[in-house]
């Protein structure tokens, strides 16, 4: 059995969602583990990962309408605003979703379906770089 990691810095422009699934294949492609299990992290509270649609753009501007709408900014309920008013509905929806996923790999290829992407789900209003790391598990 054989590992290996890698990190990636996933710059963001505000929310939405933010497709690396090329830089993802490209890594696991080159890293020599044929076989096993991939692992993303993201090292962040106010941002996630999710699996989703990668044809259709209306799909991720759907995603994130329906998150504002679920987790408002300027909702009374929220104490913590002192990184502003759009981070505790960032942690909210972090919760809400992912930090981490896990996908099969095989012949050098994570096995996503015919239309998944990997995304960063941003949750903040801000330019963010948001690092994501990836660990492979094989032979």
């Amino acid at each position: 059995m054989r590992q290996a990691f890698h990190e990636l810095t996933i710059p963001t422009r505000g929310k939405g969602l933010y497709a690396f699934t090329p830089q993802v294949s490209e890594w696991v492609r080159t890293s020599g583990i044929r076989q096993g299990l991939l692992t993303l992290y993201i090292r962040h509270t106010s941002a996630s990962l999710v699996i989703q649609e990668n044809y259709d753009p209306t799909v991720q501007a759907d995603l994130e309408r329906f998150f504002s709408r679920l987790v408002p900014e300027g909702d009374p309920i929220f104490e913590h605003t002192l990184e502003g008013a759009d981070d505790m509905p960032a942690h909210v929806r972090a919760a809400l979703t992912q930090t981490h996923l896990a996908m099969p790999v095989a012949d050098g290829v994570p096995l996503l379906g015919t239309w998944q992407g990997i995304y960063v789900f941003e949750h903040r209003r801000g330019a963010q770089a948001r690092s994501v790391v990836l660990h492979l598990l094989g032979e």
